[in-house]
């Protein structure tokens, strides 16, 4: 082993049910793979480079924040404070705010801006314990910019301590290059910027907006139609605003994900259910928006939906890089309890990216992506907000963040 992690109290999420907690157990670790986990009398540490005593720490699955947007300029502060003094969204848009505004913004940033601010945001997300984020992009509505914002994103990638998975959101809002004539842009994402994004290997997955205010299903459809066929996944914004049918139709052409979900009705609750695919909850953003209408968690809950929860960062709807702020979000306001919570981060966040064979769970075989807090209870994680519980990261094998444990040094 490259690395051995020696008393640890260790959440596997392993079965189906309940945290599986082992205690005093070990992790061992080979070129950025779980090569064993499990009771400490069943592994001999010694003749391993490197054993880290973690002192009864506990031990979890690296989280995962599966729906972000973490890449664009500008902020939109102003329009917050705006609207809590009454201001119409209408009103704001017609001056030039909205989500226009952040297009603007983004279109005008060089990829080194974009990238410097987009770290910024990152480090909170790395701070409370995640080591997998998605990123999409729909801040730039051209193919040059959308593109640009992709780059970004797997520029992100690339660094040592963080996993990043892409997504083109292009189908995101109405560009103003193309007021009035919705067909041709969905033509122009299909046409053009799909293929390019997919040429370069950009994105992972492709995203659409399906709601009134943004894109039909019909339109949707066509999108995922263009990014199944260039060999890309698919993924939905749906039912946020109104229902549409976009859940339904997304799970049936294979969606690894559909995303908000507040106004899914039983025919997609069960459309999920038969296809597999994830029903991610973003929290921040029906806070944000002070919605009511609550998902449909008791008929998702029936039928064994898996419940994914992530921050849905922007800079209109959710700007808040806090993972666990999240969690306890989705406990008081969706009554998940803390182990669906935790699983929502961890297990079902892989399932909505993809990665539930590589990520997600503390097992031989796994990647060796885990968070070690300094903390008695996984319920601690979605109960307790602000204080810094986390000792260290682990990322593909590799150790960062202040580790607060005794390293032993060999266990020759």
């Amino acid at each position: 082993m490259d690395r051995v992690l020696t008393n640890v109290n260790m959440v596997t999420l392993a079965g189906e049910a309940g945290y599986q907690v082992i205690g005093d157990a070990m992790i061992g670790i080979q070129d950025g793979m779980i090569m064993y986990a499990g009771h400490k009398e069943h592994f001999d540490c010694h003749g391993h480079p490197e054993v880290i005593d973690c002192q009864g720490a506990l031990v979890t699955p690296g989280l995962i924040d599966c729906h972000t947007h973490l890449v664009f300029a500008g902020n939109r502060a102003e329009e917050f404070e705006q609207r809590l003094n009454g201001v119409p969204y209408e009103q704001i848009a017609k001056a030039g705010g909205g989500i226009l505004s952040t297009v603007r913004a983004t279109r005008e940033a060089s990829e080194d801006t974009l990238f410097k601010l987009a770290c910024e945001r990152l480090q909170g997300l790395k701070n409370e314990g995640v080591t997998t984020v998605e990123i999409k992009s729909g801040y730039g509505l051209t193919l040059e910019d959308e593109l640009k914002m992709l780059r970004v994103a797997r520029r992100i990638g690339e660094m040592p301590d963080i996993n990043v998975s892409t997504t083109l959101l292009a189908a995101h809002a109405l560009p103003p290059e193309y007021a009035g004539d919705p067909d041709s842009y969905i033509q122009f994402i299909c046409d053009e910027i799909i293929p390019a994004a997919a040429q370069e290997h950009l994105a992972d997955a492709v995203d659409v907006f399906c709601e009134g205010i943004g894109f039909s299903t019909s339109q949707c459809q066509q999108v995922f139609q263009a990014a199944q066929k260039h060999g890309l996944a698919i993924k939905g914004h749906t039912e946020q605003l109104s229902n549409l049918g976009g859940s339904a139709m997304a799970a049936r052409m294979g969606a690894l994900s559909v995303d908000h979900i507040e106004h899914l009705d039983n025919e997609g609750v069960a459309a999920l259910a038969a296809c597999g695919t994830v029903a991610t909850l973003l929290p921040g953003a029906f806070y944000f928006l002070r919605e009511s209408q609550m998902p449909p968690l008791d008929q998702l809950r029936q039928l064994n939906v898996p419940l994914a929860i992530s921050t849905d960062f922007n800079p209109g709807t959710s700007p808040i890089a806090s993972i666990r702020t999240m969690m306890n979000m989705a406990c008081t306001l969706f009554r998940l309890t803390p182990e669906e919570c935790l699983r929502g981060v961890t297990v079902n966040a892989a399932k909505a990216l993809g990665l539930e064979e590589q990520q997600g769970k503390i097992c031989a075989g796994m990647k060796a992506n885990l968070a070690i807090w300094n903390l008695s209870h996984p319920a601690e994680l979605s109960y307790r907000l602000g204080v810094p519980d986390l000792k260290s990261r682990i990322v593909n094998g590799e150790l960062f963040n202040q580790p607060l444990f005794h390293q032993t040094g060999t266990g020759q």
